[in-house]
């Protein structure tokens, strides 16, 4: 077996390693309440960069010949189920926080507390109920 192969594998491994490593020491402080609003944006920010990297790394590895013709069954299962529970973690997170940003949105204006800068003018219902967060697409 081609040692380069092993070695990209275990230099994967060590990485994914380190990072876990270094998000528990992280989330210490975070637990702590040393953190602020830019410090949370941060993070999140990073993690959503490592969550999409690692992704996206899967995604390569179940189109890698080498991979598909030897992982057995059960280890396809166990991707397919945990990335099922994340995604379901990920959807339940996206509706609940665009569902309270949403209603803080209308709180802010009918209060006249919308940044001028930022919200040129105050929302009206029809308008709220008509636009999205984001857009929507078909995936399949």
């Amino acid at each position: 077996m081609e040692s380069g192969y092993l070695s990209n594998l275990d230099e994967w491994i060590k990485m994914q390693k380190n990072l876990l490593e270094t998000l528990k020491e992280l989330e210490k402080k975070y637990e702590a309440g040393d953190t602020d609003r830019l410090d949370l944006i941060l993070a999140t920010r990073v993690a959503f960069q490592h969550i999409m990297r690692t992704v996206k790394a899967f995604d390569q590895w179940l189109q890698d010949p080498q991979i598909i013709k030897h992982m057995p069954k059960e280890m396809l299962e166990d991707v397919m189920r945990t990335t099922w529970n994340i995604l379901e973690t990920l959807l339940e997170l996206d509706i609940r926080h665009t569902s309270q940003f949403r209603e803080l949105v209308v709180k802010l204006s009918k209060e006249g507390k919308l940044d001028p800068l930022i919200w040129n003018r105050p929302l009206n219902e029809e308008q709220q109920t008509t636009q999205n967060r984001r857009g929507t697409f078909m995936t399949m």
